[in-house]
């Protein structure tokens, strides 16, 4: 195995456009590359630690393919309800460490492989090829694949695909020069990501310390708990929640503690504050992953 960084997409607000892009889906699981030699697999995370223990079902899959060959790709589970990847059931998935609850899972619900890129094929070193010639390598490696293993499509409508996963709320778009090599980590101008995102008006009703300085805010919406958020908060943000009167009993409702808020110290609020925050998604337990805020009492921050 190559000792290398994973190509990263950068962010951005708008995805580029012209002939000379591709666009694919971005899979919201865990990335995962993928070394096939003759029926022995060895699965890697994107920091290079070890997955093929944690992921024997996609392993095993994966052993089945002849040749030898390098995959960049993502490990994802689909949600039975939503039909689209979730995150939150890759997490569970990959903290299991005991073997026999590992098996348990990957026959309850084996993990799908998404492969986006071919980095080697037999001795041959793909990165320097441009995209392009490796996506055709790479669908006509796979041409006999079944599942769990896939491909990610290729589109040449960038806005389409964007308008397509905003209806149906997946994660985001891909953006990838055709003729660019393949560059470790974000060290390139080649491949960009657009993120889709949920807009909430919520309330604040809890302002966390740490250090004595303020750290972020606990959120919820409708009396439930939605979680702790602190990106987005300024330095004029936090001056201004510091200065806010706090009372001895959480407006929060009654009963433990969410996991996230034990230990915490934390200056319940004695009017609840309104609050616009952005988030991935809510997750089953409710809670909105990766919140940013974007206002607070009005204020855009």
């Amino acid at each position: 195995m190559p000792v290398f960084k994973p190509m990263s997409p950068i962010l951005t607000d708008r995805l580029p456009q012209g002939e000379g892009w591709g666009y694919q889906l971005k899979w919201d699981g865990f990335r995962t590359l993928a070394l096939v030699n003759d029926g022995r697999v060895e699965l890697f995370s994107k920091y290079g630690l070890p997955k093929s223990k944690v992921y024997p079902d996609l392993a095993e899959a994966l052993s089945l393919l002849p040749g030898r060959f390098l995959l960049d790709g993502e490990a994802v589970l689909l949600d039975p309800k939503t039909g689209r990847p979730s995150f939150q059931r890759m997490q569970q998935r990959d903290k299991l460490t005991d073997p026999a609850l590992i098996r348990r899972a990957a026959r309850r619900s084996p993990v799908q492989y998404i492969a986006f890129d071919l980095l080697q094929l037999g001795g041959e070193d793909l990165r320097g090829r441009p995209f392009r010639h490796r996506h055709e390598a790479l669908q006509e490696l796979a041409a006999g694949w079944t599942a769990p293993l896939y491909t990610a499509q290729l589109f040449p409508d960038g806005d389409a695909l964007w308008d397509w996963v905003c209806q149906r709320a997946w994660e985001g778009v891909i953006a990838k020069r055709l003729d660019s090599p393949y560059a470790e980590g974000k060290d390139h101008r080649d491949w960009y990501k657009r993120k889709t995102a949920l807009r909430l008006e919520a309330e604040a009703v809890g302002v966390i310390y740490r250090e004595g300085r303020v750290a972020s805010l606990v959120l919820q919406q409708a009396g439930r708990y939605l979680g702790r958020a602190s990106s987005g908060l300024d330095a004029d943000a936090k001056r201004v929640l510091g200065g806010l009167p706090a009372v001895p009993m959480p407006l929060a409702p009654p009963g433990p503690l969410p996991e996230g808020l034990r230990g915490a110290d934390i200056r319940w609020l004695a009017e609840p504050l309104p609050v616009t925050v952005s988030g991935r998604e809510l997750t089953e337990a409710g809670l909105l992953r990766h919140p940013k805020l974007l206002a607070i009492g009005g204020r855009a921050l």
